[in-house]
């Protein structure tokens, strides 16, 4: 499965340069203010404790962290697609070549 998607991306670089765009975009709406949300969060639960489950405060930690891993996902395909076009772009042999 591996060896056929990466033939697919270096075969067709045109869409694995826009996949790559798109992870980047996606990347960054997902990871936008994350810090400052989850620092907040934090900040609540030392402030007043286990009392702020209540109101709904481990729901949102739970989803911070989960946009977290999200986030995370989308920079590693962001990071592959742009070694798939290095390589491409670097190769003597170029598949379309």
């Amino acid at each position: 499965m591996q060896k056929i998607l990466t033939k697919l991306a270096f075969k067709h670089w045109w869409a694995t340069f826009f996949l790559m765009g798109i992870f980047f975009l996606l990347f960054g709406v997902t990871s936008l203010n994350l810090f400052v949300l989850l620092k907040a969060n934090i900040d609540l639960y030392l402030e007043y404790g286990t009392m702020v489950i209540a109101d709904g405060a481990l729901r949102q930690l739970v989803e911070l962290i989960g946009y977290g891993y999200l986030s995370l996902l989308f920079y590693v395909l962001f990071k592959t697609c742009e070694r798939v076009l290095v390589e491409w772009l670097t190769s003597d042999k170029r598949p379309d070549a």
